[in-house]
């Protein structure tokens, strides 16, 4: 005998009713595996394409939702792929797919079989995604919210106002001091989150941003002010996003920088740091899934004591107060998974994540980001 047919029941016993009965599950992808996915797609020259599943919550025939793990020895591959050169990687957001992959006759194949179980509109190439605008040509693919970003500026009426050159307002120090806090914060509050999202594509928002956020239980008009000179900013350059270039060589490459006691109130320090994927911004490490082995990760520091600390294996009395934690970059070091290259302060990239830079240095590290207006090229 070669195969065995069974049922599979759902573990139903387990949960409890007016506890997690009710609860339910949609699978929902992380925004760092889609940024992943655009650079593999764009530097490998794959097919990108979208689906959506129609009245995706009312397929099955239980009343009730129930989710429930794969059974142990259950073979998942039995079909296998059609070539060993064939690779197809699906995303899935609740009922937004996006097929990426190498083969279009695999895309199409994968796109057939679901359509045999659901009802899904093929919307061909990717061209809108969870708010992501995405742009495609023969020299990469742009990433940007340009329609998010304008429905910000008319939902709050700064359509019609002057743009400004960085995101943050020339006197910082007042964003701290106690005065008459608003009496309905709502919008304060609803427009942070909004721009917290536009952050995604826009890591020259981060900083300004993540600073007004804390400010969420103490507003005052002072910080809604701050807020609007943000949106001027984004006024100045909607189509702003994040470009993958179709050019770029798979290497993992990060920055790292520390403001140190900043904080005029609890002289907490603000840490930052960018990891690109070849030439374009991402988080988080994610490419075996997707068959590419990137090279050594290659850190660029310009603080030479951390230099010294993560070669020396000797501990001492001034590093003895440093998470444990911490001292697995020392092992990577040693087992040559990290590589540490020095730079000048001028270079570092985090700088736009950690202070208020000078306008000039500001405006010189953003391109650097992968930051491209496909509307104003420079």
């Amino acid at each position: 005998m070669e195969r065995y047919k069974v049922w599979l029941v759902a573990k139903g016993y387990i949960q409890q009713e007016g506890i997690d009965f009710l609860d339910t599950f949609s699978p929902v992808a992380k925004l760092t595996f889609v940024r992943i996915l655009r650079v593999v797609v764009a530097t490998r020259n794959w097919f990108l394409h979208q689906l959506d599943v129609d009245n995706a919550f009312l397929h099955g025939d239980l009343k009730d939702d129930v989710y429930m793990e794969v059974p142990l020895g259950l073979d998942t591959n039995i079909k296998g792929q059609k070539t060993p050169t064939d690779f197809t990687a699906l995303l899935v957001y609740v009922d937004d797919i996006v097929l990426a992959g190498n083969s279009i006759d695999e895309i199409t194949h994968i796109k057939d079989l679901l359509h045999r179980q659901f009802q899904i509109k093929d919307l061909e190439e990717l061209k809108y995604f969870l708010g992501f605008e995405v742009a495609r040509s023969k020299k990469g693919i742009h990433l940007h919210k340009r329609k998010y970003a304008l429905d910000i500026l008319e939902e709050t009426g700064m359509m019609g106002s002057k743009p400004c050159s960085t995101p943050f307002l020339s006197n910082t120090h007042s964003l701290y001091k106690m005065e008459k806090y608003m009496e309905n914060p709502s919008a304060y509050r609803r427009l942070i989150g909004k721009l917290f999202y536009l952050t995604n594509t826009r890591p020259d928002l981060c900083f300004t941003v993540n600073l007004i956020s804390q400010f969420m239980q103490e507003s005052t008009d002072y910080h809604y002010q701050a807020l609007q000179h943000i949106l001027r900013y984004v006024k100045s350059s909607p189509s702003e996003g994040l470009f993958f270039a179709a050019n770029s060589d798979i290497q993992i490459k990060g920055f790292n920088d520390s403001n140190w006691a900043t904080c005029p109130n609890t002289r907490r320090s603000t840490t930052g740091y960018c990891v690109f994927l070849g030439s374009s911004l991402w988080l988080h490490y994610l490419l075996e899934d997707l068959q590419i082995q990137p090279t050594t990760v290659v850190l660029y520091y310009d603080n030479n004591s951390a230099k010294h600390i993560t070669h020396n294996q000797s501990f001492h009395e001034r590093t003895k107060h440093i998470d444990l934690d911490f001292h697995v970059v020392r092992e990577k070091i040693q087992a040559k998974f990290l590589y540490l290259l020095p730079i000048r302060s001028e270079e570092q990239l985090t700088d736009v994540i950690t202070k208020f830079p000078h306008r000039t240095r500001f405006k010189s590290i953003v391109p650097k980001l992968g930051l491209v207006n496909t509307h104003h090229p420079a």
